[in-house]
């Protein structure tokens, strides 16, 4: 069996670690093997997520059961939907620019992002944007450049004088679901 990596989230959705799958996430009872820095965040809570970087690896809600060392056995509460790995929302800064689809202005602008999740991204942008208006975004930090339909959703309060902005992915192919899904994935295990 291969070792798959897995994301360990609170129940918030917070990541806490990523951890090492030692035996099948489909059994009742599972095994992983996590960092020692990391055990204190993760066996602080009762519940986690697991969140695999994939399709083929189910998302679960699991119960921790025992420690052995950097073992965590966990007990499978049920699964989650694909909605898990949506919502997952990874804080991650780069600049890039976005191309209107829609909208009354032409040519790019740029943007500095602040969060990307496999369902949207977030982002600063000096300019004024419209909701509901369609872009073009370069996402840099897949593994290789890509770019993605988004929607704005809505304008979000800012600390800064520039506006931010949520957007949702629209009409991604599974190609390009998949290159987001493992870009947020690695940098997630990455900064752990």
């Amino acid at each position: 069996m291969s070792r798959s990596q897995y994301l360990i989230l609170d129940n918030t959705g917070t990541p806490l670690a990523s951890g090492e799958l030692q035996s099948s996430i489909t059994q009742r009872q599972f095994v992983m093997v996590v960092a020692e820095e990391d055990l204190p965040r993760v066996v602080a809570h009762d519940e986690v997520q697991l969140l695999g970087g994939s399709d083929s690896e189910p998302a679960v809600l699991a119960r921790i059961v025992r420690v052995r060392e950097d073992r965590v056995f966990f007990e499978k509460i049920r699964s989650l939907g694909a909605e898990a790995r949506e919502n997952f929302r990874l804080a991650v800064s780069f600049r890039s620019f976005i191309y209107p689809l829609t909208g009354g202005w032409k040519g790019r602008r740029e943007i500095e992002s602040i969060d990307l999740s496999c369902g949207g991204i977030a982002f600063y942008c000096a300019e004024e944007l419209v909701e509901g208006e369609e872009l073009e975004v370069v996402v840099p930090v897949t593994a290789e450049p890509t770019i993605l339909r988004c929607r704005v959703i809505r304008r979000r309060p800012s600390e800064r004088e520039v506006p931010m902005y949520a957007c949702g992915f629209v009409d991604l192919c599974d190609d390009e679901e998949t290159l987001v899904r493992e870009a947020v994935f690695s940098l997630q295990v990455r900064s752990r």
